[in-house]
């Protein structure tokens, strides 16, 4: 029997079929976002690598190329020695959830996910569960198997890798995540090769798709991430925290089963980043029932006009007085009030406060580290708070702002998480200062009403560098570090502390509008505030701080942004100019219903310490240009 020209090409085909890269897909809802898993199978390696695309004008473009998965356990290794076992059937993720504060109160969860299960070398599970959102995509690792002794995760192999000629916008890892987001270009520019913080801004070489490298749903059981580009340049490792002085872990201590936080990338046009909800919406629904007490609002702060805290009681005074006057419902005592004297104490403070309407909040040293603000070390244990926050309840405290944390390790995490759910039973608010990037915890635990991590204005007080970097920084925050949480960056300040700003007045007025906080604290001095013509101090005195939505109109990172937020039946728009030469921003009233509206308008004067105001008719499909002075900006109200 003769042997067919067809065996040899069908033994060929089968040899080379067992070296052909398995592709698995994930589409998100809209199918304009697209993960492709590459999973080898039977070579040497078995790695697996996944790749993120985005669709512009019906076809597919590469977002990040192959980036690696992988995960180590001090007893297992789950990197190079997959073995692919079964992918599930897509699930659809849908739910609808209400945010006390942030960029909408009503947000939507929408994805597609499936579950890529793995084993290694020796036989031990590891399944990658991957989301498909229409603004982006998370993936999470999860040991499914149960332990009986502790199991030490001590890092991941987890790398995004940015195509050839990308723009990014990313800063240096510090702890307090106070630094800029210096613009470079991956393969063009000198690249430094280093540590770097949470989120990660990037636009796709000469692509109009952006995308933001974050992570989400971190609980005591996870360790928080940051990103490291020592090996390549253009590659970012997700790495776990290093052990400090007094926590000698590296990475996390857990029983099994056990999952990682999210990692997060949004995905879109620059309007798709700003405006996304993800790292909400992968983060677990509120553990609160109750939040009817929870009230976002601005905020009264004493420490930056004077560079001191509340030792005295005379300054504090003022600054209640000027909450009564600019109808803002809160004051911050900030450090030191537990030495306070010059006419009063603590407790003559608050008094005080209560009979003007006034509901007080409190400063509180994390007692972390060896900064030595007082008062210190009295909410370290779950005894130790529980006392304080009795005691502030009964006293007439209604939230409280912890500053001073040690960093990004497990016990950080759980200590955030601890103060938050402890604080809650006693219905108060919490503001994290000296602290991690935003990571989801504001739907878990609506009481967390912002968080620092922000190079904001106190840095006047530190040093001069803000002077000249403020107006491009500015402009930056809300494509990077605004989009993942509510931003305490201490705004709208019109005088000058150590450091002189300038920036114009009518820039300083639309951050109020801009940068988006549960609580905003309004850091300068009672007269600067009460010197102000009649416009913008009544824009400050009805501004809202917590909307119904939010849009970017316009903008690019460093250059300039106009933001809208809708609350109730009227929208507030901000804009700014990051430039240090005159520009013209452009509203484009799109987003309005039919109709003709009264358009007050608040932008820059004849010089930068000086107002111009205006009411415009405006409708649907206008568009009205703005001359903003070098580092100007304006506000308005859509009535």
């Amino acid at each position: 029997m003769g042997i067919s020209l067809k065996q040899p090409l069908f033994f060929l085909f089968f040899i080379l079929s067992s070296f052909i890269i398995n592709a698995q897909e994930v589409i998100s809802p809209n199918g304009n976002i697209k993960i492709v898993l590459n999973l080898p199978k039977n070579n040497a390696s078995h790695e697996c690598f996944f790749k993120t695309l985005y669709k512009v004008e019906n076809r597919f473009v590469e977002v990040l190329p192959d980036s690696k998965l992988g995960i180590n356990r001090t007893d297992e290794q789950f990197t190079d020695n997959l073995l692919f076992i079964a992918a599930s059937k897509p699930v659809s993720i849908h739910d609808k959830y209400k945010m006390v504060c942030g960029k909408r109160c009503l947000c939507e969860n929408f994805g597609t996910e499936k579950t890529f299960s793995f084993q290694n070398s020796n036989h031990q599970p590891l399944n990658i569960v991957f989301r498909v959102y229409n603004d982006g995509i998370a993936f999470r690792y999860v040991f499914p198997n149960y332990s009986d002794s502790a199991k030490s995760i001590i890092g991941e192999e987890t790398t995004y890798v940015l195509p050839d000629s990308t723009s990014r916008w990313m800063q240096p890892y510090e702890r307090s995540y106070e630094n800029f987001y210096p613009l470079s270009r991956t393969g063009v520019d000198k690249q430094r090769k280093q540590e770097w913080g949470y989120p990660g801004l990037f636009k796709v070489n000469n692509q109009s798709i952006w995308g933001l490298i974050s992570e989400a749903d971190i609980s005591e059981n996870n360790c928080a991430a940051k990103l490291c580009n020592l090996k390549n340049t253009k590659e970012y490792q997700v790495t776990y925290p290093s052990p400090r002085d007094n926590f000698k872990q590296t990475g996390v201590k857990t029983m099994l089963p056990w999952n990682s936080q999210w990692h997060t990338l949004i995905i879109g046009q620059l309007s798709d980043v700003v405006e996304s909800t993800l790292i909400t919406d992968v983060s677990e629904p509120s553990q609160l029932k109750d939040t009817d007490w929870i009230k976002p609002g601005p905020v009264s702060w004493i420490y930056w006009a004077n560079n001191r805290g509340s030792k005295d009681y005379k300054k504090v005074v003022e600054y209640v007085n000027l909450a009564e006057e600019m109808n803002w419902p809160y004051v911050l005592i900030d450090w030191e009030w537990d030495v306070m004297g010059n006419g009063g104490n603590i407790i003559d403070a608050l008094n005080y406060a209560k009979s003007k309407g006034i509901k007080p909040m409190i400063w509180y040293n994390s007692g972390t580290i060896w900064l030595d603000p007082t008062p210190n070390d009295r909410l370290l244990t779950a005894e130790k708070r529980a006392k304080e926050f009795a005691w502030l309840n009964k006293i007439g405290v209604f939230g409280i702002k912890v500053d001073f944390f040690a960093g990004d390790q497990q016990d950080m995490m759980k200590y955030y998480i601890d103060i938050l759910k402890d604080a809650a039973k006693y219905h108060l608010m919490v503001n994290f200062h000296g602290a991690t990037v935003p990571r989801g915890w504001a739907r878990t635990y609506p009481n967390l009403m912002s968080t620092e991590a922000v190079y904001g204005a106190e840095w006047y007080n530190n040093q001069p560098v803000l002077t000249d970097k403020a107006a491009a920084h500015n402009t930056t925050l809300p494509f990077t570090r605004n989009v993942i949480g509510s931003m305490d960056y201490t705004p709208v300040t019109f005088s000058n502390s150590q450091h002189p700003h300038i920036t114009s007045y009518a820039h300083e007025l639309a951050l109020s509008v801009v940068f988006e906080s549960g609580l905003q604290h309004f850091a300068d001095s009672p007269s600067a505030y009460e010197s102000l013509p009649a416009e913008p101090k009544e824009f400050l005195k009805t501004v809202p701080v917590a909307c119904d939505n939010t849009k970017l109109l316009d903008g690019y990172p460093g250059e300039k942004v106009i933001i809208a937020r809708k609350k109730g039946n009227q929208w507030y728009i901000g804009g700014l100019n990051g430039k240090d030469e005159s520009q013209t921003l452009i509203v484009k009233f799109d987003f309005l219903d039919k109709g003709s509206y009264n358009f007050q308008l608040i932008k820059d004067g004849k010089d930068d310490k000086s107002f111009s105001s205006e009411i415009i008719r405006v409708k649907r499909g206008d568009a009205l240009k703005i001359e903003c002075l070098p580092r100007g900006g304006f506000v308005g109200v859509i009535k």
